[in-house]
């Protein structure tokens, strides 16, 4: 999902002209030429748990695009003014109804061509009832042989769920940091 270049000023509204401002910088950056604000556009944070009961993880079907109808960790978006834990917890609440202990930072994924970090904490779920939200068809708990892994909806959640297991098998959770291409 590519973001939209900026078009005009956030402050004035004129439209802006792509350059290298005269600042020092090295990137080409959206600049005002009447105001002369620069407009930096930076990597959106997806923030969201593994979360587990004894030896299944929880998985939500995906009830809107992008991946309708596809399975997921619940995430999404970071909010302003929260942290990355508070935002993996809201979207663990949010999109599967989950009551749950947020365990420890997990993994970090970085997916430059569309401009976004995957972050992901473990949670150890404390009942094995779920409410999912809108965005969640139906949310449900999975053992490693029983993932569906051709309707996994993102590379990232492919690959958290495969750092998951592999931890779980060694009985030792570490911190993953990788790059989706």
């Amino acid at each position: 999902m590519q973001r939209s270049p900026i078009k005009h000023c956030k402050d004035c509204g004129t439209a802006v002209a792509y350059r290298i401002p005269d600042d020092g910088d090295t990137k080409y950056r959206a600049v005002c030429p009447a105001c002369h604000t620069i407009h930096y556009e930076n990597p959106l944070n997806v923030v969201g748990t593994v979360p587990y009961w004894g030896e299944q993880v929880l998985l939500c079907k995906r009830s809107i695009e992008p991946r309708l109808g596809k399975w997921t960790l619940p995430a999404g978006f970071m909010e302003m003014n929260e942290t990355v834990a508070e935002g993996a917890a809201r979207e663990t609440l949010e999109e599967a109804g989950a009551q749950f202990e947020l365990e420890g930072f997990f993994s970090l994924l970085n997916v430059a061509r569309v401009g976004q970090v995957h972050i992901f904490y473990r949670a150890r779920l404390l009942s094995d009832k779920f409410n999912p939200g809108f965005e969640t068809i139906e949310a449900r708990l999975f053992r490693e042989d029983e993932i569906p892994w051709d309707e996994i909806a993102f590379k990232t959640i492919r690959e958290t769920l495969k750092y998951y297991f592999s931890d779980r098998r060694s009985g030792h959770f570490s911190v993953h940091v990788g790059d989706i291409v």
